[in-house]
């Protein structure tokens, strides 16, 4: 038996067009093939609108039970692969059941729509926002298309950024004193403190500073920890001397760091720490970690020029 090639090929094109998706910031994702694409970003209670064109291909038709277009909020791990839990699910109808013959364009709208949670892509879990049609059909598998769109979230800085202050050290060797100016940081900040040395008997080599994030999927027994250095920064190349301080000033805006999530949807937490690793001069490495909290901060009206300020944004 002879297949002839694109017969199982879907007899239309579907593509779903954001009413102000020219105009509206942008932003990177990565798709499952591993390859990026360019989608507009939304923030909770906005309105989402557009279009959904079929284009049925020329000298067929599309015979079908009725098309709608969903918009969906889900939650994937990655050791659960395949499986999503929505948590948010709307629906709108835009056909009747019937048969298109030629390019039909079917207008859509979600009014303020309540997207709780930012858009994530990390090591075993994402959370992902997204416009799904389908054209339901008889006998035959339906015909699916998605479109994806990223979703964040503002914060108001706090009223309350106390400053960390620690002091660590190994008995008789080492005594150090370090400060970060605050607990609390935007996602564009900057990370300024000192550090102070008022014992060293033992001969350092370097001193850095590092971002980790640590992301945790699952509960209980089945709870998977992810850490990953998302940043290096040399503080020091030399051995200090009692007495010595040393500066810190660390920019935020160039790594790709989100909000710190504490629970989402009892699904996974997102957490970042600020990690300080002294190295001697065996090789020996001593860290000291401390949480720090991570925060989207409201562009400023240059930056967010690019953002639609409609009358959806809450």
């Amino acid at each position: 038996m002879n297949f002839i090639a694109g017969a199982f090929k879907p007899p239309c094109n579907i593509t779903v067009r954001f009413s102000d998706g020219k105009t509206r910031k942008q932003n990177s994702i990565k798709k499952e093939n591993g390859k990026t694409a360019t989608v507009p970003v939304f923030l909770s209670q906005e309105t989402i609108s557009g279009e959904v064109v079929v284009e049925p291909i020329q000298g067929k038709k599309v015979e079908h039970n009725g098309v709608k277009i969903e918009l969906l909020g889900q939650i994937e791990l990655y050791f659960d692969r395949g499986n999503f839990y929505d948590f948010t699910s709307l629906v709108r109808e835009l056909d009747v059941p019937g048969e298109i013959y030629e390019r039909k364009t079917y207008p859509f709208e979600f009014s303020t729509v309540e997207m709780p949670y930012e858009s994530y892509n990390g090591v075993n879990v994402r959370l992902r926002y997204i416009l799904k049609v389908t054209i339901s059909r008889n006998y035959v598998s339906n015909i699916v298309e998605y479109q994806e769109f990223c979703v964040h979230n503002f914060t108001s800085p706090p009223t309350i950024n106390n400053s960390i202050k620690m002091e660590v050290g190994i008995e008789d060797c080492l005594h150090i004193e370090f400060e970060y100016n605050k607990s609390k940081y935007h996602l564009k900040d900057v990370i300024v403190g000192k550090i102070y040395f008022l014992l060293v008997r033992i001969k350092i080599k370097n001193m850095e500073l590092e971002i980790r994030r640590r992301e945790s999927t699952g509960s209980g027994p089945n709870t998977y920890v992810e850490t990953e250095t998302l940043a290096k920064f040399e503080l020091m190349d030399g051995a200090p001397v009692r007495g010595e301080s040393i500066p810190i000033r660390l920019f935020l805006s160039p790594y790709e760091l989100t909000p710190t999530y504490r629970n989402v949807n009892n699904k996974f937490g997102v957490k970042y720490y600020l990690n300080l690793v002294l190295v001697d001069e065996e090789d020996r490495r001593y860290f000291k970690q401390q949480e720090i909290t991570l925060y989207r901060l409201q562009e400023t009206s240059q930056d967010s020029s690019s953002v639609r300020t409609g009358p959806g944004k809450s």
